[in-house]
C-alpha cells in the first residue's frame, strides 16, 4: 500500500512546484517596451547577475516577525527611491518547495524596475526564515506569513498602506488568494500557475485523484504521526521528482528540471523536500473557500494554456464574483511562467497593478 500511496504522492506534490486594462495607456505600453528589450532569465545564475549589476533596481535583505517567528526576505526598490515620498508595493509569495531566491525574486524584480517596491520572502520553516520543525508546509501558517509580510511593510514610512497588492505564483498564488479574502490591507492580488495547494493534494495534479486515495495518504500519515511521537525520525517526502524518465507527466519532468538542475534555478535553501507530516494539514485547507463572498478585490488569474495546473486558475475564476480576469497564456505551461514566459506575462501585471493600486509606470 505504501508504494501506492509514495506513487499518488509523487503526482500531487507537483502542485507545489508551484476586469483589469490600465487606465493610462503609457503604464502598460511601457511594460511591453520594457520586456521587448529583455531576454528570458532562465537560470539562478543569471538571474543573480542581472540584480548585482542592474542600475535601475536595489535590493535590501530584511527580516520581520510573523509571531515568535523571525522572517528573512529581500526588498526589491527602484534604484532613485526617495523614502520622503510614498510607493505602491506588492508582497510575492513563493511556490511550495520555493524560496525567495527563484520565481518570486524574478517578478519582484521584474516589478520594482516598473517603479513598484516589492517583497520577495521565505516561508516560515523553510529557506532563511526561522520556524521548526524545518520543511514543515503548514498553508494555515503561509497565509498568516503573507499577512506579516503586508504587517511590515505598513512599517515603512515610503510605502503608501492604501496601495498594497500581492502576487504569488503556483502554490503561493493559491495562498496569496486566501489571505487576500480576509486581508483588505491587500487591495489588489495576481496569481501566476496558481494552484489551490489543499485541492491540488486532495484531487490531485490533473484532479482526478478519488477519494479512496485520499482516504489512504491520511491513513498513512496518521500512522507516521503516531511513529514519529514515538521516536521515529521525521519522514520527508520530495515536492518533484528527483529523477525523470520517458514515462514522467511534462509538468514534472519540467519541475525537476528547474527545481533540480544546477544549470537552472536549483540553490541549497530549496532541497525539494517536506516534512509527510505536513500532508494532513495540507488537505484540510482550501485556498478559495471565501472566495466568492470575502474576495472583493480585483482578481487577476494568469495560466499557461498547457499547463495541467490550469484548472486551479479557471476554477478561481469560477467562483469570484469581484472584477476578475483570466488571461490564458498561449503555449505556457506550468513552470514556464516561472521564468520563459515572464515577459508574456508582465504586460497583464502591469496593468492590473497600473490600475487597482493606482500607478503610472515609469
Amino acid at each position: 500500500m505504501f508504494n501506492k500511496i509514495s506513487k499518488f504522492l509523487a503526482v500531487i506534490c507537483a502542485s507545489l512546484f508551484s476586469f483589469a486594462s490600465i487606465s493610462e495607456a503609457n503604464s502598460e505600453g511601457a511594460s511591453q517596451a520594457l520586456n521587448a528589450k529583455q531576454e528570458s532569465i532562465v537560470t539562478l545564475a543569471a538571474f543573480t547577475k542581472k540584480v548585482s549589476s542592474d542600475g535601475k533596481v536595489k535590493t535590501k535583505p530584511i527580516t520581520f516577525k510573523r509571531h515568535n517567528i523571525k522572517m528573512a526576505g529581500v526588498l526589491y526598490l527602484p534604484a532613485d527611491t526617495d523614502e520622503s515620498k510614498k510607493y505602491p508595493a506588492i508582497v510575492v509569495v513563493h511556490p511550495g518547495g520555493g524560496i525567495k531566491e527563484q520565481t518570486a525574486g524574478l517578478y519582484a524584480f521584474n516589478l520594482a524596475q516598473l517603479g513598484y517596491i516589492t517583497l520577495a520572502f521565505d516561508a516560515s520553516h523553510q529557506g532563511e526564515s526561522g520556524g521548526e520543525p524545518r520543511l514543515l508546509e503548514d498553508p494555515t501558517a503561509r497565509v498568516e506569513d503573507a499577512r506579516s509580510a503586508v504587517d511590515y511593510l505598513t512599517t515603512l514610512p515610503f510605502i503608501d498602506r492604501e496601495r498594497i497588492g500581492a502576487l504569488g505564483i503556483c502554490a503561493g498564488g493559491g495562498y496569496a488568494i486566501s489571505v487576500t479574502q480576509t486581508e483588505h490591507r491587500i487591495k489588489a492580488v495576481a496569481t501566476v500557475s496558481a494552484v489551490d495547494i489543499g485541492e491540488g493534494f486532495r484531487r490531485g495534479w490533473n484532479g482526478n485523484a478519488s477519494v479512496a486515495e485520499q482516504i489512504k495518504t491520511l491513513e498513512a500519515v496518521a500512522k507516521q504521526r503516531t511513529a514519529e511521537v514515538n521516536g521515529a525520525e521525521p519522514m520527508m517526502i520530495p515536492y518533484v521528482p528527483d529523477a525523470v524518465d520517458k514515462n514522467t507527466e511534462p509538468d514534472l519532468a519540467e519541475a525537476h528540471e528547474y527545481y533540480r538542475m544546477p544549470t537552472r534555478w536549483q540553490h541549497p535553501n530549496s532541497p525539494n523536500r517536506l516534512l509527510f507530516s505536513s500532508v494532513d494539514k495540507i488537505m484540510a485547507f482550501s485556498a478559495f473557500d471565501r472566495i466568492d463572498t470575502l474576495l472583493t478585490q480585483p482578481l487577476l488569474l494568469i495560466a499557461g494554456s498547457n499547463a495541467g495546473s490550469r484548472w486551479h486558475s479557471e476554477k478561481a475564476f469560477k467562483l469570484a464574483k469581484g472584477p476578475k480576469e483570466l488571461f490564458i497564456v498561449d503555449g505556457a505551461t506550468h513552470m514556464s511562467m516561472y521564468d520563459k514566459d515572464v515577459n508574456k506575462a508582465m504586460p497583464k501585471l502591469t496593468a492590473f497593478f497600473g490600475k487597482n493600486l493606482k500607478y503610472s509606470t515609469k
